[in-house]
């Protein structure tokens, strides 16, 4: 905690809305190494992450979940939860509702109630930029697959892992989209260009890293086919298809436990999951490879872990409540 931060009186909790976390200086290398952190602890530290709890109705109208995680870097306790209306994009009608409670656990203060809506971009562009990093160091060229919000930090996190990279393609279908990621990262990341390619078979052919980063309505998934010995697909959301997980020579995840329960439509006919090769906290500690040889096409799969949201988030809560930030509210 920084030493001019002051948590609310008791009684009282400290909430901080979306605009409350804008502009406060944060660096992509500053998230990456948090982040790192927080998988890095997960294993030497006292930190905790189950996994999720999610509840659907039959009819799919909605999908909630919820998550508690402890991080021990940090010594702090994070409670998430996200409500979305029609999360099938189908009765237009779609709608999304997240917060964090964090609490210091080392004094028994809360912390604040946070928005998440830069928080949860955030950690998940870090932990591809992470795997990225570790799969394909020496990457050239990198290809985001999307344009919502995912695509449009993509690019400035993965440059902040991987400044080596030389040329930048994003696809996509959305002109507001795509103005948004080229916008985003020259403000972040001056004097570097983005291309908009239209054909993903040949843009994917020639990429070292390609992030599946679109959502449920991608018109095109990139395949096992098109891929280049030795290049790392990450997905996030959408993309890239089935076959690259089914078809990799190595395959890496945040979580495999987490990644079962959330990967339902990567499954094969009969509802199998290939195995995975290593996870990432014991690759980022050095205790498993990201890839056996330079030519395995990897697949790695990003699924969010609370840990990383409890981390970023305390960063981000101790940055913002220091500026004296948000509002003090009477709860108990």
């Amino acid at each position: 905690m920084n030493s001019s931060t002051q948590y609310a009186a008791p009684g009282e909790l400290w909430v901080l809305a979306q605009a409350d976390l804008e502009d406060l200086g944060v660096r992509h290398e500053d998230v990456l190494k948090v982040v790192e952190q927080a998988y890095i602890a997960l294993r030497n530290g006292d930190s905790q992450n189950p996994l999720k709890t999610i509840v659907e109705p039959a009819d799919q109208r909605s999908i909630s979940y919820s998550m508690v995680g402890r991080d021990g870097a940090s010594q702090t306790l994070g409670f998430k939860v996200v409500y979305e209306h029609d999360p099938q994009r189908q009765r237009e009608a779609y709608r999304f509702h997240s917060f964090i409670f964090l609490c210091d656990d080392r004094s028994g203060q809360p912390i604040a109630l946070m928005d998440v809506a830069q928080l949860g971009p955030m950690r998940t562009s870090a932990t591809s930029a992470l795997m990225a990093r570790a799969a394909c160091p020496d990457a050239r060229t990198a290809l985001v697959v999307g344009s919502g919000v995912q695509g449009q930090i993509a690019l400035p996190m993965l440059l902040a892992a991987l400044p080596g990279l030389q040329r930048l393609q994003v696809y996509g279908h959305y002109t507001d989209g795509l103005k948004a990621v080229r916008e985003n990262l020259r403000r972040h990341c001056p004097g570097r260009e983005v291309e908009v390619v239209e054909d993903l078979p040949q843009a994917a052919a020639q990429a070292d890293i390609i992030l599946g980063v679109a959502g449920l309505t991608a018109r095109q998934q990139v395949k096992r086919a098109w891929l280049k010995p030795g290049a790392v697909a990450v997905l996030v959301g959408y993309g890239i298809d089935a076959d690259v997980l089914h078809g990799a020579d190595y395959r890496i995840a945040t979580d495999s436990a987490q990644m079962r329960v959330t990967s339902a439509d990567l499954a094969a006919a009969d509802g199998s999951l290939p195995d995975m090769d290593a996870q990432l906290p014991d690759i980022l500690l050095g205790h498993a490879p990201a890839r056996r040889h330079e030519r395995d096409i990897v697949f790695a799969y990003n699924s969010g872990m609370v840990v990383t949201d409890v981390a970023l988030g305390r960063y981000l809560a101790d940055l913002a409540l220091a500026s004296r930030r948000g509002q003090r509210v009477k709860l108990w």
